[in-house]
């Protein structure tokens, strides 16, 4: 028998930039960013979420006025390339196909770039996109959303998804760089400044509890969105998960364990029950209280902890339960999440704010009780008149038969 054996590491780099007006004719950001690919002149081809589009006008104008300013570094290869925003750029693979004309049709090489605006969804795609052509296109990301700023866009992981499962098709891909430009935050809604939030809570439950500290203190002025809380929120959580990614010592995570996922196993099963109807961060703060109050209920979160962590998200707005919980295969979804890992079942629990547990088995029972519970804190909230970020019946009887069915 011979055996040969192979070793090597790689090391990258990539910057996160946080910056305003990117697109200013006066502002050189994007192509100096460009200008570090080495080329004398580059190809690009630009992406963006058509929301985007609609909530900034002029922005294309601004966009193709900013190419021809900066035409001696790069090239805007054809118009923006829009795709719809939201899970159904996900769900459809029609964007991504076309994205992969575009590159081909338009001559992008893997020394080219695809520059891609949006929130989460339209960045997974682009990232997929550019994965996958030619084996890995330059990638420069543009998030427009608090989560895609904290959490989505600043990550190496790209994806779509297939058969009903979320992420089910992916790459890990970093990026060649990302520019987080505050000015998009303007135009955000209510619901989709706070949604973003909750990945900010989520991580520092697991990782910082002075993070969390900040946020609890902070709480009404996140409410409010104040934006000098908001940019250091936005900043704080940037930080931790870059460090996670770089010093935590599985980035493409090869092993079981997602320290990062904590309160997704939910979530992302509840996004699918509701056809997307919750949002990804709205679906995080859901599990993250689910979670905590699981951990409290094993015994090994204190009850002021809990209080807290309950607090902090009802304070910021969140409704912390939905009625498709009520269709919820809880066995199920933990068993589509272990696959997802790798064959092992890995659920990050809290034993204090700022400190985490790995789960490798979750009492079925406790659980359900503890999503019964959630359910009527909840219910109880809305007899008392409290605000709810969205109603009961938001996604209606059209998804009942299509959860049921799940």
């Amino acid at each position: 028998m011979q055996v040969l054996q192979q070793q090597f590491s790689v090391n990258y780099s990539f910057p996160v930039i946080f910056a305003e007006d990117v697109f200013d004719l006066h502002n050189s950001l994007l192509a100096d960013v460009i200008r570090q690919g080495g080329h004398e002149h580059n190809r690009a081809l630009v992406v963006i979420d058509s929301e985007v589009v609609r909530l900034t006008p002029g922005l294309l104008e601004r966009i193709s006025q900013y190419g021809e300013a900066y035409g001696s570094v790069m090239s805007f290869v054809s118009p923006p390339f829009q795709i719809r925003g939201g899970e159904i750029c996900k769900h459809e693979p029609t964007e991504m196909e076309r994205i992969h004309a575009l590159v081909e049709r338009h001559k992008i090489c893997r020394h080219s770039f695809i520059i891609a605006i949006g929130g989460g969804a339209v960045l997974d795609v682009a990232g997929y996109a550019a994965a996958t052509a030619h084996r890995g296109v330059r990638l420069i990301r543009l998030p427009t959303t608090v989560l895609a700023q904290n959490d989505a866009g600043i990550g190496v992981k790209n994806g779509v998804n297939a058969f009903g499962r979320k992420n089910f098709l992916g790459t890990f891909a970093p990026p060649f760089a990302v520019i987080n430009d505050a000015t998009f935050l303007q135009t955000l809604s209510e619901r989709d400044l706070r949604a973003g939030i909750s990945e900010a809570v989520k991580v520092a439950l697991i990782r910082d509890r002075d993070f969390f500290d900040f946020l609890y203190d902070e709480r009404a002025s996140l409410a409010r969105f104040a934006p000098a809380a908001m940019h250091k929120m936005i900043v704080r959580c940037a930080e931790l998960h870059l460090e996670h990614i770089g010093h935590g010592g599985d980035a493409f995570e090869t092993g079981s364990s997602r320290p990062l996922d904590f309160g997704h196993w939910l979530a992302h099963r509840l996004e699918e029950l509701s056809a997307s109807e919750v949002k990804h961060g709205e679906a995080v703060a859901i599990g993250i209280a689910l979670d905590s109050l699981y951990s409290q209920h094993l015994g090994i979160l204190g009850e002021i902890d809990l209080h807290r962590i309950l607090t902090l998200l009802d304070t910021l707005g969140f409704t912390l339960s939905h009625p498709a919980l009520s269709w919820l295969d809880v066995e199920k979804a933990l068993c589509e999440f272990r696959e997802h890992l790798g064959g092992v079942l890995s659920i990050p629990l809290l034993e204090g704010i700022g400190r985490k547990v790995e789960a490798h088995e979750i009492d079925i029972p406790l659980m359900k009780r503890c999503i019964t519970l959630l359910g009527e804190r909840t219910a109880g909230r809305a007899g008392q008149g409290v605000r709810q970020a969205f109603p009961a019946n938001a996604f209606g009887q059209a998804y009942a038969g299509r959860a049921l069915s799940s």
